[in-house]
């Protein structure tokens, strides 16, 4: 890859992009060329590439507002079908650098108070409606006290996958074998474990799956899933 080449590509890309140079990691991602290609061989830092491509450096980004930041979030929620948990902020700021770091969406208070904010974005605004159902999904499931709402974004805990006769049921808990236990005592036939994600964002995966077998709901969290329905499920590890 040659100097002639790379500039074309931050031309081309810039161009798809509004007119906007891509940042160093973006650019990478968008056209596989890496830092190592042109870094100490070509220039220095990414600034003069841009420079010579014809751009003006790029600048450091500014403070979200608080409207954008929820706008990314929902962009970001219907990019993978569920409430995004920190990991999933992580990896997207990762890829994209133009996206805000978790840290960032932290100021927006605990993650109940972002999904009620975020309920209230997504209402006023088509498009959507896909958001604010998984809002709605996440905000009874996740009811907490006054002292509770004030604790961190964060939340590690189980979604589990746990059999009874011939249904499933898909709950959440912060110790998977004594939920199972407690379940045990209460039903007629022995209950199973089949497999548990861990998460830091227990209401929403959990209603994430609750979302995506909902067609398949027999009674509350008990569900007539299928070999394929569990293949799905098993090999999540954390979300």
């Amino acid at each position: 890859m040659n100097k002639k080449q790379i500039l074309q590509e931050i031309r081309r890309t810039a161009e798809v992009n509004d007119g906007v140079p891509l940042g160093s990691r973006r650019f990478e991602a968008e056209t596989g060329i890496c830092q190592s290609d042109w870094q100490g061989k070509l220039w220095a830092r990414w600034n003069e590439a841009l420079d010579e491509a014809g751009f003006a450096p790029n600048q450091l980004r500014g403070a979200y507002d608080r409207t954008e930041l929820l706008g990314k979030y929902a962009s970001l929620a219907q990019e993978i079908g569920r409430l995004p948990s920190l990991n999933d902020l992580s990896l997207k700021h990762h890829k994209d650098v133009d996206f805000p770091d978790k840290k960032v969406f932290a100021r927006i208070g605990s993650k109940a108070e972002l999904v009620q904010q975020l309920l209230e974005y997504c209402r006023g605004r088509d498009g959507f409606e896909d958001v604010a159902s998984l809002c709605a999904a996440y905000a009874p499931a996740n009811r907490r006290t006054s002292d509770e709402a004030r604790a961190p974004i964060e939340d590690i805990g189980f979604v589990y996958l746990i059999k009874s006769g011939r249904f499933y049921k898909i709950g959440r808990s912060n110790a998977v074998g004594r939920r199972e236990y407690e379940l045990a005592i209460q039903l007629p036939e022995r209950a199973s474990r089949v497999h548990e994600i861990r998460t830091d964002d227990p209401a929403g995966i959990e209603a994430y799956w609750h979302k995506r077998f909902e067609g398949k709901r027999k009674n509350g969290e008990w569900f007539e899933l299928d070999a394929a329905d569990i293949a799905a499920f098993k090999p999540r590890k954390f979300m």
